[in-house]
């Protein structure tokens, strides 16, 4: 079962980091994506730019109302995710463990995934 692991943190927090805090925070996070890719577990991971860089599209009226900014204010923000294969829930709460001790503070929502629309397969150079 594929899984999505939601990385919410407080992005004014996040975001003062020095270069050098950032740096030594991805890190510890390589070392358990690394881990993740050798078991061949870890799909996509993705970073968000800042909520300052979000637009969001309203669709409870017609036309829809799109507005500068993030879907919601809340104390803290969707930074990133991981798509993760993993056999149970708790293996996947076990990973979530595991990337929370490289990067304290915040939380993780986990959600199972559906494939809507598989990726196409990747097309071979010279092909």
């Amino acid at each position: 079962m594929l899984y999505a692991i939601l990385c919410y943190h407080r992005e004014d927090v996040v975001g003062s980091w020095t270069k050098e805090e950032d740096d030594a925070v991805m890190a510890k996070l390589s070392v358990v994506h690394e881990k993740l890719a050798r078991e061949g577990r870890l799909g996509p991971v993705a970073r968000l730019l800042p909520t300052t860089a979000a637009t969001t599209l309203r669709k409870d009226s017609d036309p829809p109302l799109v507005i500068d900014g993030p879907f919601a204010e809340t104390k803290e923000q969707l930074l990133g995710f991981y798509l993760v294969e993993g056999e149970t829930l708790e293996q996947i709460l076990d990973t979530a463990r595991e990337l929370g001790r490289a990067n304290p503070g915040g939380s993780y929502e986990i959600r199972p995934v559906g494939l809507y629309h598989p990726a196409p397969a990747p097309v071979a150079a010279g092909a």
